[in-house]
């Protein structure tokens, strides 16, 4: 069960992490804006990708299921702190300068906040579930992934406009928006669960 709920979780963070291309383009004013977004934003996937590798550390069969509950709150707390920061550093970048770049960075920095609130909600969900009862526990779980699921698709449309054309193309070339491979990066098109 708790693989499902990691499966949804890649989705949300394989929108952040999987900013990766190739541009011959060189837009300074671009590639200055993506820096200012991207430098500060690193630590932020990191911390994504850490609590989405510590949730995949428990999910086996045989793990208690008072450690999942704690690890996968903890991770919820560090994926909300990051979906924060992430929007105040966006914010923070102001708009990309393209053709509908403000619009697009408004959106984004709000699906953002949005995540943070969502996964602050999840993990007030998961801190209630009843870890006596293994049935109930799964069950709660299967309910948490589907929460996770339509917090990715919400925001799912918001990082396309962002990462559209030469945008996307400027954000790939910095190094704090690329995955890092081989650190337990979630792929960039998340497992479908049944």
């Amino acid at each position: 069960m708790n693989k499902k709920l990691v499966a949804a979780l890649s989705g949300g963070a394989a929108l952040l992490l999987a900013l990766t291309g190739c541009s011959d383009d060189s837009n300074k004013e671009l590639d200055s804006w993506a820096k200012k977004f991207c430098d500060p934003a690193q630590a932020q996937f990191k911390a994504i990708q850490d609590a989405n590798a510590a949730m995949q550390a428990t999910e086996g069969g045989s793990t208690d299921s008072k450690k999942i509950q704690q690890t996968d709150s903890a991770a919820f707390q560090k994926i909300s702190d990051a979906y924060a920061s992430l929007a105040k550093s966006l914010d923070k970048a102001g708009a990309p300068p393209s053709d509908g770049g403000q619009d697009a960075q408004k959106n984004a920095v709000n699906e953002l906040n949005s995540l943070s609130k969502g996964y602050e909600s999840l993990q007030k969900q998961i801190d209630s579930l009843n870890t006596q009862d293994k049935a109930k526990f799964a069950a709660g779980l299967s309910d948490l992934s589907e929460g996770i699921k339509k917090l990715n698709t919400q925001s799912e449309q918001a990082f396309k406009k962002l990462e559209s054309g030469d945008v996307g193309k400027a954000m790939a070339n910095q190094k704090g928006c690329q995955s890092q491979s081989g650190s337990g990066a979630p792929s960039a098109k998340p497992p479908k669960s049944s």
